[in-house]
Formats: C-alpha cells, structure tokens, sequence
C-alpha cells in the first residue's frame, strides 16, 4: 500500500519531516493546532484545527486510509498526543512519537527543576528574583497572573488571551535566537531570572547560554509524562520509519 501518512504538530520537526516525506513522493499531511496566526507552513497538504477528539480522529484516519501517524507536537502538547495514542489503537493505525531531546545543563548552569507552572510561579520568590524574562508560551501565563511584586518579560510569537501579572512588558517573536541577541535582552530589562520549560531543540536555545554567561538562575519546567509508544529523536529515524530502505 502507498503511505499515507499524517504528521501532528507545528514544530519545526515536523516541518522536516513533512519535507522529506514530500520530496521522496509520500502523501503527507500535516495537522496544526491553529493556535498561531502566522503558522509556517509545511509541504504537502495541511490540516488546521481539531479534529473533536480521539473518536472523531480514529474516524479521520479510516476515512482518509491513512497508514501511518507521526506524533511531532510539541513536548507539552499532552492533550493531542494522548488522543492520537488512543485514535490509533483504535483504527489500527501505527503510531510513531517523534520528540527532540530535552536541554541538558553544563557546568555553570544554575536551573531549578519544577514540575508545572505554578511550581515555577513559587519558584522565582524562593529565589528572589525581581525582574523575569517568561518564555513558556501565552497560554501557561495565568500561573503568574497574581504576582504584584516582579516584572515580567513575556515573550510570545502571538498576543496572550489570559490574564497577566500586573506589572509586565509583552514581547512578540519568534526563534531562532542567537547569544548576542539574548544576551542584549537580559541587559536592556535588567532580567535575573529565566523561566521556561524544557522544549529542547536549537531555536530556543540561546536564552540557556546567556543566562549562564550571566550567572541567572533558570527555572525549568520538567516535560510530562508520555503515553507508552514507539519514540524516535530525529526526522531520519521517523523518515526510515515510514519509508524504510529495502532490506538486502
């Protein structure tokens, strides 16, 4: 049967792996959350919006015959990672996770592990930072929305639609970011602490480096847990997946 394949996420991952799907002549379909107003598009064709729960995806799949599903959303995108697992299982469909890895620190680091956002809304008080650069994204900001006391810098690629701390500046774009251009940013707002959670990958990186090079201590929330299925790193092993190299 020719693969039919549909990938989940808007990561740049996914982009990737949609490309290369795509150049080799693999029907591919990518679905994006329509979460973000200016999305980049991947090749092939595209899916924008839900698709009413696990149910309804398991029936998509049928309807479509799509042969195989590629999980690549973002590492805390739990609620579409967990329908795929069950719409899967339901319409036998093979499921493949495609998760970058997560940041590991190096020597000079200064990170405090947190298990969710209001763990790190606790966290920057014990730590007693005043001025914080928030980079988890615009729909995890109500966990901070009722400190008084710190400035925020809240960088996100849209405007939030949540409730926000009352003393804050928004700071709208997107990666990839350089060292330079990190550590001008925590020099002109006068930040002491970072927070974010643990996306992994090179786009979002930089803010890691320069607050070591600054000695700024980051809170860092750890990634939920996943359901159980097959797992790759890389947009070669979930390609070799879908199209695997004939054997002899």
């Amino acid at each position: 049967m020719t693969p039919r394949v549909l990938v989940l996420g808007g990561t740049a991952e996914a982009r990737a792996l949609a490309q290369e799907l795509d150049a080799a002549g693999v029907a591919v379909v990518s679905s994006l959350a329509g979460r973000v107003a200016r999305p980049r598009l991947p090749a092939g064709e595209v899916h924008v919006g839900g698709f009413g729960g696990p149910e309804a995806l398991g029936r998509w799949l049928t309807e479509r015959t799509i042969t195989a599903v590629v999980d690549a959303t973002h590492p805390f995108a739990q609620r579409i990672s967990a329908s795929a697992a069950q719409a899967t299982a339901n319409a036998g469909v093979p499921l493949l996770r495609l998760e970058r890895p997560g940041w590991q620190a190096a020597e000079g680091d200064r990170w405090h592990w947190v298990d969710d956002l209001p763990q790190a809304a606790g966290a920057i008080g014990e730590l007693g930072a005043r001025r914080v650069l928030l980079t988890t994204g615009r729909q995890d900001l109500a966990a901070f929305a009722q400190d008084d006391v710190r400035w925020f810098l809240i960088r996100c690629v849209d405007p939030p639609d949540v409730a926000l701390p009352a003393r804050h500046e928004v700071l709208l774009d997107r990666g990839p970011y350089t060292l330079k251009g990190e550590l001008a940013l925590i020099d002109a707002h006068g930040i002491d602490a970072v927070v974010t959670k643990d996306s992994g990958g090179p786009l979002t990186e930089a803010k890691l480096h320069a607050a070591r090079a600054r000695g700024l201590p980051v809170v860092v929330v750890r990634r939920p847990p996943r359901q159980d299925v097959p797992t790759v790193r890389t947009v070669a092993e979930a390609a070799g997946w879908v199209c695997p190299p004939p054997s002899g």
